[in-house]
This record gives structure tokens, C-alpha cells and sequence, in this order.
């Protein structure tokens, strides 16, 4: 179970409508009001970000045991989730058949993020033990799920997206492509002209952690203006975790 409790956090998935909304109210702080995101579902009035996938889906909540505020939330879709909403949220951006015929049992990770108030602490660690948890449980061998860039200035992402591109190419087999209709190459800075350093300056907190992880990307990106975002598909093959990297995760997060 990806439940769990520790001095001053507990992590539970959502049980009833009013969970969901408090995971949703969150979503709505830091992807409309901290970054500038939209969608047709978002209900402004009530402070909600949602998206029709939400119902089929399960949240994972990080809360504060002293104010019982939800101050951080992962959005969990197994593949049988994902048939009764129709498909994966990532399908909308990447083309997912290398992931959908190769067997394995897949989690799509979404709509991650913790309140201002507790990111650099421990916050995302309880999460990451939580879910490490629901990925036993459920036998999870991929994980994936698009992870963004704040912003939409493309050129301006040069670097990072050429370290991603150059360094961490899924392999063949789990390699997802962006749709064509809406494919950015990201190899724009030459292998020889790349500042890891300012790369790594540029790159998300949450993509790092993944990268630490053995995590890798798809082929090419996926400018999201809704989101007012630069979308990457991260992977991640479970199989392929050093003993060292599936301890951080399993037990004792990022």
C-alpha cells in the first residue's frame, strides 16, 4: 500500500471526493496560479485543477499531520486505469506503442507537485517512498510520464534539452516519439557544444531525480501553451535499478 505515516507527514491515497478535490485545489495552486496553466476542465471558480482522467486515476497525497492541509500530490494511472479513461494522459504528446507492446506492466506518474512551503525539504521524499511502495505492490516494471519545463521560449531550453537528448535517449525499445504534429527535435546544441554545467542549472528538480534514478527520455518534445510548458516523456525501467538506485527509491526516496 502506498500508505504510510512518519512525525509531522502522512501519505495515503485519495478515498472519497473530497480528498480528490483537496489533491486538486493544490494542482490548481502551482499549475494555473504559480505557473500560468489552463485547461478546459479547470474550474477557476472553485480553485480546481482537473482534467477527465482524474476520475479513473489514484492520488497520492502527502499530508501535513499537524494542519491536515494536502501539501503535495502524485497522480498514479495503471494500464487498466488508463483502458477505462480511454488511454494514457501521455498519449496526447508521445506516440506510446513501444511502451504499450512491450509487455510490461506500466504506471503513468502526473501532475506531481508540492506546495511552495515544504519543497527542499523532506516533502518529496515521503512521496517518493510512497510510491515506491504502490510500484511493489502493484508489480509496476515501467514507469513514465511526461515531465515539464516551466516556460514555452523553446531556443532558450537549448542546453538542457541537448543533454537529454545526447546523454539519456531511451533505448530503442522503450524509445516513445513525440507526435508528429506537434514534434520539437531536442539535439539543438552539438555533443561538442554542450555545458553540462548550465544544463544542469536549467534542469527541474524533479527531472534530475529521475535522471539520478537511470531514467530516460523519449524522442523529441512537446511544446504544451496551456500548460505554458516544454514536456518531456521521462521512463523508467525498474528492471535496470543498481541495488543502491532501487534502495533510494524503495525505501528511502529522493
Amino acid at each position: 500500500m502506498a500508505q504510510g505515516t512518519t512525525i509531522g507527514f502522512e501519505t495515503r491515497l485519495a478515498r472519497t471526493q473530497e480528498e480528490m478535490r483537496a489533491a486538486q485545489c493544490l494542482r490548481y495552486e502551482v499549475f494555473v496560479e504559480e505557473l500560468g496553466g489552463s485547461g478546459p476542465l479547470v474550474d477557476h471558480a472553485n480553485r480546481l485543477e482537473r482534467d477527465q482522467f482524474d476520475p479513473h486515476c489514484d492520488h497520492l497525497m502527502l499530508i501535513d499531520t499537524q494542519t491536515d492541509a494536502v501539501v503535495g500530490v502524485y497522480r498514479l494511472m495503471r494500464r487498466e486505469m488508463a483502458q477505462r479513461a480511454g488511454g494514457f494522459y501521455s498519449a496526447a504528446e508521445y506516440d506510446l506503442g513501444p511502451l504499450l507492446t512491450s509487455g510490461r506492466r506500466l504506471l503513468e506518474l502526473g501532475r506531481s507537485c508540492v506546495h511552495p512551503d515544504y519543497r527542499g525539504g523532506v516533502a518529496m521524499h515521503h512521496l517518493w517512498t510512497a510510491l515506491g511502495r504502490y510500484v511493489t505492490d502493484h508489480k509496476i516494471d515501467i514507469l513514465f510520464g511526461v515531465a515539464s519545463f516551466h516556460g514555452t521560449d523553446f531556443a532558450a531550453l537549448a542546453q538542457p534539452l541537448s543533454l537529454l537528448h545526447h546523454r539519456h535517449l531511451a533505448p530503442p525499445e522503450l524509445r516513445v516519439r513525440a507526435l508528429e504534429k506537434s514534434f520539437q527535435a531536442m539535439g539543438l546544441v552539438a555533443p561538442d557544444d554542450l555545458d553540462r554545467k548550465a544544463a544542469m542549472v536549467q534542469m527541474p528538480s524533479l527531472i534530475k531525480a529521475y535522471l539520478r534514478l537511470g531514467g530516460c527520455v523519449g524522442e523529441g518534445a512537446f511544446v504544451d501553451h496551456a500548460f505554458n510548458t516544454v514536456d518531456v516523456c521521462l521512463i523508467m525501467d525498474t528492471a535496470l535499478l543498481s541495488a543502491r538506485q532501487r534502495r533510494i527509491y524503495t525505501v528511502q526516496g529522493s
